[in-house]
């Protein structure tokens, strides 16, 4: 197929370019670098079947040529950018969103968002599954990320509903691996970094909230098979496995072998308690779970900020 990704020089979005073009695709990376980075993709450019294009999706998206799916990934999505980048995350949600829908029925293709664990805010009900709306406070801090998003769900729909575009739709939860920012604000990169540098790693609250990390490439393969499914609504894919954020510091102070002590800081305007997705949907829908355990990722992560992000 010829697939558009937007986002694609982003996290995840590099990963799921580089899948798509190991299992014979072609790809047009479509991204502005506002969070994403040249490095992600640069060993792409001289692929015969890569094309990148710099540009801001929240503007009309050109597209030369067919196109068979537009995979929309583009959004800042860590903390920090809650706070630099907030009318940036509602402008990518919305008319970003709008904008790649548009290519998507002007090009007969199919739709894949990105959406996120953010719709189900501090949630109620734990695991959570699809069929939960969610407890997000609009007006606080990380509301124009997880706003953004659930507006962005509500157009997919009514695109799917009104226009018959082939939608799919993930949240996505707690995804850590290679190409993550050393300084995004999240507890994975922030954690290892601390712990490379022999600095005490600053764990918000008690400690005590929850988390579920999936390892990219258990995550891009359930995106990929959520291509593949012609499921329309949306579908969990993340790790079922729970463990506290003062669980994981003291994990990653033992896989890097460091020195590094624990200190305490309050706790963030509407961090989530919870995050655990019920992956019962991605099991039936895309026989799909999580299987590369938390400490096998951590040596890979670690290796690559050991190696890549100027850490030491």
């Amino acid at each position: 197929m010829q697939i558009v990704v937007t986002g694609g020089a982003g996290f995840l979005g590099s990963h799921l370019c580089d899948r798509l073009l190991s299992d014979g695709h072609s790809v047009v990376a479509v991204d502005n670098y506002i969070t994403g980075r040249r490095s992600n993709i640069e060993h792409l450019f001289e692929h015969e079947r890569f094309v990148f294009l710099k540009h801001d999706v929240s503007s009309h998206i050109h597209v030369d040529g067919d196109v068979d799916f537009v995979m929309h990934l583009a959004s800042p999505a860590s903390p920090i950018d809650f706070e630099r980048f907030p009318i940036q995350i509602l402008k990518v949600g919305a008319l970003g969103t709008h904008n790649a829908l548009g290519l998507a029925k002007a090009k007969n293709a199919g739709f894949f968002l990105a959406s996120t664990s953010e719709v189900y805010g501090d949630p109620l009900v734990n695991p959570q599954p699809e069929s939960y709306w969610g407890n997000v406070n609009p007006v606080g801090i990380r509301g124009v990320y997880d706003e953004a998003k659930r507006f962005a769900e509500a157009m997919t729909m009514a695109y799917y509903r009104i226009h018959q575009v082939d939608t799919r739709i993930v949240r996505i939860f707690n995804t850590y691996g290679p190409r993550m920012r050393a300084n995004d604000g999240r507890s994975m990169p922030s954690f290892i970094t601390q712990a490379i540098q022999g600095k005490p790693l600053a764990v918000f609250g008690e400690g005590q909230q929850t988390r579920s990390f999936c390892y990219y490439e258990d995550l891009i393969d359930g995106l990929v098979k959520l291509v593949h499914s012609g499921e329309h609504y949306p579908v969990n894919i993340g790790n079922s496995n729970e463990i506290t954020i003062l669980e994981l510091a003291e994990t990653i102070i033992r896989v890097c072998n460091s020195s590094s002590s624990i200190v305490y800081e309050p706790l963030p305007q509407d961090d989530p308690r919870l995050r655990r997705p019920d992956i019962s949907r991605a099991n039936r829908i895309l026989q799909w779970e999580a299987k590369i355990p938390l400490e096998e990722g951590l040596k890979k992560t670690i290796e690559y900020f050991k190696a890549h992000e100027k850490v030491v």
